[in-house]
């Protein structure tokens, strides 16, 4: 069920500078449409199935976030209408997600993930693999994906002052990301548990799922 009151809230809160995805993975159809109905059009999944499903029941003006680990070989599911892409974790991923952006005669915009985090469990590039990355689809000239700007996921900790180091370092990148690359403009970090920090440090897009859905488990994006 649909947290109205707190969708609210959050709107007031992130004004019109911070983008709000919605992360709606697990959720129904119907709780989509509830929180499109009152204005929401930007959505987060995690798996490429749930995803097409959601994108043929469901209007087709919500901009649909990838945030899951996406694997080559499933990017042509959803590359005829994904809105951006948030975990390219490899200049492989970026070559296929050019591939089947030209396929579908469209600019697919994409995030590269950092790896912030303490646990080994998360996926991402550190700094020297963002600069090989991004100096690597300049000289490719791949002219279907764009690079727009950074992801991360920080420690799933209640220490807030070791997220805020995370977020801060992932900043600091994205401020030198943004000097190679005028296009490098969104950082995506903050979820339901770290927003408020993440917004401090600088975030410009955030990816909430329980505070407007209520509880799914600890799983990740969340």
């Amino acid at each position: 069920m649909v947290n109205k009151e707190k969708y609210r809230e959050l709107l007031a809160e992130l004004g019109d500078k911070v983008t709000l995805v919605a992360v709606s993975k697990t959720k129904s159809s119907k709780e989509i449409k509830e929180l499109y109905e009152l204005g929401q059009r930007d959505f987060g999944e995690n798996y490429v199935q749930e995803l097409v499903e959601k994108h043929e029941q469901l209007p087709k003006d919500i901009r649909w976030h990838f945030i899951g680990h996406l694997q080559s070989n499933k990017v042509k599911y959803i590359a005829p209408f994904v809105h951006l892409i948030h975990g390219v974790d490899s200049l492989k991923l970026l070559k296929e997600i050019n591939k089947e952006g030209e396929k579908n005669n469209r600019v697919i915009d994409c995030l590269l993930q950092v790896h912030i985090a303490s646990e080994e469990t998360k996926f991402g590039l550190d700094e020297g693999e963002v600069d090989v990355l991004m100096s690597g689809y300049a000289d490719m000239q791949m002219k279907n994906v764009r690079v727009c700007g950074l992801m991360g996921m920080a420690s799933f900790t209640e220490d807030m002052e070791v997220v805020r180091g995370e977020f801060k370092g992932l900043k600091k990148l994205h401020e030198k990301c943004k000097m190679q690359n005028a296009e490098c403009k969104l950082l995506s970090m903050g979820m339901s548990a770290d927003y408020k920090v993440a917004i401090e440090e600088g975030s410009n897009m955030v990816r909430v799922g329980s505070l407007l859905f209520g509880e799914r488990g600890k799983g990740i994006n969340n």
